[in-house]
């Protein structure tokens, strides 16, 4: 099976790449980076797609940076939105399964009183959230054998694209030069390494799973001020963790105070998936944060 990756350079792709690598069977993993597809250019998409032969694509490539999406819809629309389209689309003409990465946060306009599963209604309370969801809208109109993969809050070897790391490493770098943080305790949702991610997406393929939309994320919640109290102590970092109400802490876009994700369709689908915690501590062996 021959799979192509529009924004292989990204923490997911990366981590697509070294899961492929460390399997038993691995298949044929093609990157590729922003020199090679320009999602921006939706011309461009379909000539290029046009020339290579692949039997899934897996799109990788989002336009993420929450709190500047919100000054930028058009360009949200266009990335998130008309470019998912395109390439769902050339993945139809191919007969090629098509897996769209979305995100947590289509989620945020309600509270409910347990996880979130895929057939509870979206409602985004930030235009991040309501390009993604028109996304995913997009992409199973035009590709029927289409995986959506909703994801949240994500760690990963590579850091992410454009935001100088992740969540555990801006913790573990501000915790060893301030001693001290304050994090956000009254948004909850469910941290997530891109390891595991990769290794869910891959025996999705392989196992040809239904089409439609999961969640893939790892089993579990914690509100940032538990995630981070968490990373700090692991990492062994000398510091000490307050938790502190979001309106403390304002941004430009509004975030889900609960987007938990249940992962029990994926899991019926390719088995067990770990704990954030389990993913945390290997995370942390990984980079080295902890022996």
């Amino acid at each position: 099976m021959k799979l192509l990756i529009p924004g292989a350079n990204g923490q997911l792709g990366t981590d697509l790449i070294a899961a492929n690598e460390q399997r038993a069977t691995s298949l044929e993993l093609i990157g590729l980076r922003r020199a090679d597809l320009d999602v921006t250019d939706l011309d461009a998409i379909e000539a290029v797609l046009a020339d290579r032969d692949f039997d899934a694509l897996i799109n990788c490539t989002s336009y993420h940076k929450t709190d500047e999406v919100e000054a930028n819809g058009d360009q949200a629309v266009r990335i998130n939105g008309h470019a998912v389209q395109k390439m769902a689309e050339c993945c139809a003409a191919k007969g090629a399964r098509f897996v769209h990465v979305s995100t947590d946060y289509v989620y945020g306009g309600y509270v409910p009183d347990r996880p979130l599963t895929e057939t509870d209604a979206a409602a985004p309370i930030n235009v991040y959230g309501a390009t993604k969801l028109l996304g995913e809208n997009l992409a199973l109109l035009a590709q029927p054998d289409t995986l959506v993969m909703r994801v949240a809050s994500l760690f990963g070897v590579a850091g992410a694209s454009g935001k100088g790391g992740n969540f555990v490493e801006t913790m573990i770098r501000f915790g060893r030069e301030k001693g001290q943080l304050r994090v956000i305790d009254d948004q909850t949702m469910s941290p997530t390494a891109t390891a595991d991610i990769a290794e869910m997406i891959l025996s999705g393929l392989e196992k040809e799973i239904e089409p439609g939309i999961y969640h893939a994320v790892n089993t579990g919640q914690a509100t940032w001020y538990a995630f981070a109290k968490r990373i700090i102590e692991q990492a062994g970092v000398d510091a000490t963790v307050t938790p502190i109400p979001h309106t403390e802490f304002p941004t430009a876009a509004r975030r889900p105070e609960y987007s938990v994700l249940n992962n029990g369709k994926l899991v019926a689908a390719i088995g067990a998936i770990p704990a954030w915690e389990d993913a945390l501590t290997r995370y942390l062996t990984a980079k080295g944060h902890v022996r």
